[in-house]
């Protein structure tokens, strides 16, 4: 006998237990002979990571195409593991020794210090594996993965090697997003942008020799730009100016300043393009450049340009082929005494060396402050603004991250982005929804060279090896790279006897190339980004580049379930990678998954991004503490809506918690009315109309939901069962056959009870793979009074059913579309509920009349209604309403005041249109949608339209009481 009550906590871990033990998780698990596979892997979870709501709702969409499919009778895998998380997990250690008081990574060294961080992987790491479980993931466990395994690390090193012989990887000296912090490159991803109050500061660059130009510029009656020279003399109401204003919110980076830059259509500034100004406080000659970077509407027009510290400089730097000179050091302290690039063509003079040695050494911010009290002490300082903008920093690091001049290992991304590309357009690779596309291309198409070395211990250990006279060896490991340095300086040192490596490398002793006999190289301290080795990880977790026997059945997966912030990040090189490394028999490049869903943010309730620092974050784990996993999974999915984020409030977590209840209290319904499963039992010969049409409801659900799923509309296919279960089958169905289950016909009964239990289980299955832990538990307990269960129900078929009985259907919907319209209609105009009133039918049509006559019990028993009577015309003081053809009319004088009725109604008609007129006006005001947070526009529609359908009730019911 099933429980009043079903208990989530104690069931969830029980039943998770069964499935892990009996193994019904692992590949090819109740797979049909000679089935079809279906793969997909994991975005792999950080091995310090926490389970957050965005890892919630991914890993249930991969959970429900995953179960689907195994009950489908494919082969399925779902390929799991962790990603070693560089800078994560090496904060993570490094935090740890601090708080230990134990010596720093630097004291201990390398080898020491990774050893650590595979002791703290093995005791704390890969948490949300656990996490996940509670969520319910059915992944194959037996075969997780991570990043730094021996396979993958295998795969990584080949990759890394191959793609450097054929010319894909290379070294540069580019500009990389810095850490000062961590004293690493990061990536785009790993950056945020913080809002901060600045500072705009004006800053007068002298114009070099003697030149001057007309402030403001000179302009005749029509407004166009007169010819003015220096030698024309200074023009009526302008000034001769001999310097040019830029401004900038770093002032500390102008040390670097190796140009000015101007629109090449900019009036103001023709006559200087080509001139040269001299960089206050240092005396550096710049050049002014023509360059349609700079602006005219912003500012005066004019821009500092610093290659070596900014992005956009950098471009412009490289355009005008302008030195490149970096003044700050790896913790963006100045770094200027002795920096070659700096000093190279300055005069060497008191004044400057004075500089120097006051401003070298100092942090970027303090120097900032320097430089700016000199700028103003000499005259260079025209004015400071107050500036809001938005600061990128770290976000492992936390501090502002610094466009670093550096050398860096690169991958030609644009090369690898072709097929990728082509893929996409040509269809072979799909984005859900479509809209992603066109996000694809446009990164795609002006990818840039991907930095993939990073300062830091943990992770792939770059595989190139330096000798000392900088050349590089790139090879599987060591030994090889030994072999290829003996046979290149063999060449050079006839008498080499000793290849090694060492911690330096050695320099070749001076003269004679025969007195060389010991030559030592140097191992690459960079790791790789931790994106390189995720970026095989459809391949890499299959045994590649070994050729396993999963490698061959599971490849290529069929779908990618990530969130759009890793399109680039993540989707767009494992395509890459994909394509270039995995071919088939032909050679034709293989994608590595045919779908890409990507699914939507999952917000507060009202409609804000979830942070720790506005305190919304919601804590799945606390959720499933509360109402159960299948609560929140079926929260999760029922507002997964393709392209359109998730809001999410704890009171649907708890709504959809009752609907667990609901579909519990009817099993238990069921059990107490003896309705179990009959094996055998056979819909298409039912008799009873109820029957014949709850099968018919069953069918056309169960195909709706197959095609939802299959569509990646997976909203579509949880709000589709909802409707089912808690509708048709519990409110109508269970309610409708009551008569029937206490009646005396015995045959009716049977076949009732059988219809119930082959129903219901029809429901447990369709609901599996949303809510998997309530459904298998009532598989198991029912099971336990009908036939034997042969399988869990994680492995049973999935519903395929064909029978549909269209009149049945028809009948006994239109049964319940009168009385649900009767209903509406008493409800609106405030009906006491145990009031009976006649119900009149007019114009209803012959199939009308005899299911009015088949069902009068029921409609007089569920509509309240006195009597039911056929007329010519509604009478007076009937309210009125429609269902198919017939007008219903329901007498409603001395039963309710009609003209309080009236009266209400109208109030609450005029007080709706009063709420929508002042949420239009607020939306129209162009200063409130334009200043307001997206969440609360969003949150102001919503109420518009939420007002407007509660008038449109409103006046519906009074046109009826006019009647």
């Amino acid at each position: 006998m099933l429980e009043k009550n079903y208990d989530a906590t104690s069931v969830e871990p029980r039943i998770y237990d069964a499935w892990e033990t009996s193994g019904v998780f692992k590949a090819g698990a109740g797979a049909k002979p000679g089935a079809e596979t279906f793969a997909i892997v994991i975005p792999p979870p950080n091995v310090t990571g926490s389970l957050h709501m965005g890892h919630a709702l991914n890993n249930t969409l991969q959970d429900i195409l995953v179960r689907f499919e195994r009950m489908r009778g494919k082969d399925v895998l779902w390929q799991v593991g962790l990603d070693h998380a560089g800078i994560a997990t090496q904060m993570v250690v490094e935090r740890q020794m601090a708080e230990r008081q134990e010596p720093n990574r630097r004291v201990i060294g390398r080898d020491a210090f990774v050893e650590k961080i595979w002791k703290w992987k093995g005791e704390s790491g890969g948490t949300i594996i656990g996490q996940l479980k509670r969520l319910g993931a059915s992944a194959d466990w037996s075969r997780e993965r991570f990043t730094m395994d021996e396979g993958l690390s295998k795969a990584v090193v080949k990759v890394f090697v191959q793609l450097y012989r054929e010319g894909l990887i290379y070294k540069d000296k580019r500009l990389v997003n810095w850490d000062p912090a961590l004293e690493t490159a990061i990536s785009d991803l790993e950056v945020i942008q913080v809002e901060t109050k600045g500072k705009l500061y004006h800053l007068r660059y002298p114009l070099a020799d003697g030149d001057v130009y007309a402030h403001p510029f000179k302009l005749d009656v029509d407004g166009v730009m007169q010819d003015w020279k220096p030698s024309d003399g200074e023009p009526d109401g302008h000034e001769a100016r001999n310097y040019i204003v830029v401004a900038t919110t770093r002032p500390e980076t102008m040390l670097g300043d190796t140009a000015i830059a101007v629109h090449p259509d900019d009036p103001r500034y023709a006559f200087l393009v080509g001139k040269e100004a001299v960089l206050p406080l240092v005396g550096r000659r710049i050049p002014i450049v023509a360059d349609e970077y700079s602006d005219p509407e912003k500012g005066s027009g004019a821009v500092k340009i610093t290659p070596a510290h900014d992005f956009n400089d950098f471009e412009v730097g490289r355009r005008h082929e302008l030195p490149m000179i970096s003044v700050l050091d790896r913790q963006a302290n100045v770094a200027i005494a002795g920096n070659a690039e700096f000093l190279a063509g300055l005069e060497r003079t008191a004044a400057l060396d004075d500089f120097i040695s006051n401003v070298d050494g100092l942090d970027r911010t303090t120097a900032r402050n320097s430089i700016v009290a000199m700028m103003e002490e000499q005259g260079y300082l025209d004015k400071i603004e107050e500036h809001g903008h938005a600061v990128p920093h770290g976000d492992r690091g936390g501090v502002p991250i610094e466009p670093f001049l550096t050398e860096q290992w690169y991958v030609n991304a644009h090369t690898l982005a072709q097929p990728a590309i082509a893929s996409v357009r040509e269809g072979r690779t799909d984005f859900v929804p479509k809209n992603w596309e066109k996000t694809y291309f446009e990164w795609m198409e002006n990818i840039q060279p991907w930095c993939i070395s990073r300062q830091l211990w943990w992770g792939h250990q770059i595989p190139a090896w330096y000798g000392p006279d900088g050349k590089i060896f790139v090879a599987s490991d060591e030994a090889e790279a030994l072999a290829e340095a003996r046979e290149h300086y063999k060449g050079l040192y006839p008498n080499l006897e000793r290849v090694s490596v060492e911690a330096e490398a050695l320099a070749a002793t001076s003269g004679a190339a025969k007195d060389v006999l010991e030559i030592s190289l140097r191992r690459d301290e960079d790791v790789l980004d931790t994106w390189f080795s995720s970026a095989l990880w459809p391949f890499s977790t299959l045994g590649w580049p070994d050729e396993t026997p999963e490698l061959a059945r599971y490849y290529p997966t069929q779908v990618l379930i990530t969130g759009f912030d890793i399109i680039f990040f993540w989707v767009a090189r494992m395509m890459m990678m994909g394509l270039h490394f995995m071919k088939d028999a032909d050679g034709k490049p293989i994608e590595p998954f045919k779908d890409v869903y990507i699914h939507a943010l999952v917000r507060d309730e009202k409609g804000a991004k979830m942070s720790k620092s506005k305190g919304n974050v919601i804590d799945p784990l606390s959720l499933i503490d509360e109402y159960g996993a299948d609560a929140l999974r079926f929260t999760l999915t029922a507002m997964a809506a393709q392209g359109r984020d998730l809001k999410l409030a704890t009171s649907r977590v708890e709504g959809y918690r009752n609907f667990a209840t609901k579909l519990w209290n009817a099993a238990r319904f069921a059990e107490m009315n003896g309705a179990v499963r009959v094996e055998g039992f056979e819909p298409s010969a039912a008799t009873e109309r109820l029957n014949r049409w709850i099968a018919t409801e069953t069918t056309r659900t169960a195909r709706a939901v197959t095609e939802a799923i299959v569509g990646y509309r997976f909203n579509d296919a949880a709000n589709t069962l909802y409707r089912f279960v808690w509708n048709t089958f519990c409110d109508w169905y269970l309610e409708l056959v009551k008569p029937v289950l206490n009646g005396e016909d015995e045959a009716a009964k049977a076949e009732t009870r059988a219809t119930i239990g082959w129903t219901f289980d029809r429901i447990i299955t369709l609901l599996h793979p949303i809510m998997p832990f309530i459904t298998e538990e009532l598989w198991t307990r029912i099971g336990e009074t009908g036939p034997a269960r042969p399988k869990p129900l994680i492995l049973e078929a999935w519903p395929e059913l064909t029978f549909e009985d269209a009149d049945a259907a028809a009948e006994i919907n239109w049964l319940v579309d009168l009385i649900s319209a009767v209903r509406s209609v008493r409800s609106e105009i405030n009906v006491p509920p145990g009031a009976q009133v006649p119900l009149i039918v007019i114009g209803g049509s012959d199939a009308t009349i005899g299911r009015l006559a088949t069902h009068d019990v029921l409609i007089r028993r569920l509509a309240r209604a006195s009597d039911i009577t056929l007329a010519a015309a509604p009478p007076k003081g009937a309210v009125q309403t429609v269902v198919g053809e017939a007008t219903i009319a329901l007498p409603l004088e001395g039963v309710i005041d009609l003209d309080a009725e009236r009266a209400r109604l109208a109030k609450e008609i005029d007080k709706a249109a009063k709420e929508i007129g002042k949420i239009e006006a607020k939306l129209g005001n162009e200063q409130f949608v334009s200043r307001a947070p997206e969440e609360v526009i969003d949150e102001q529609r919503e109420r518009l339209a939420e007002t407007q359908e509660l008038k449109a009730k409103f006046t519906a019911a009074l046109e009826r009481l006019k009647g």
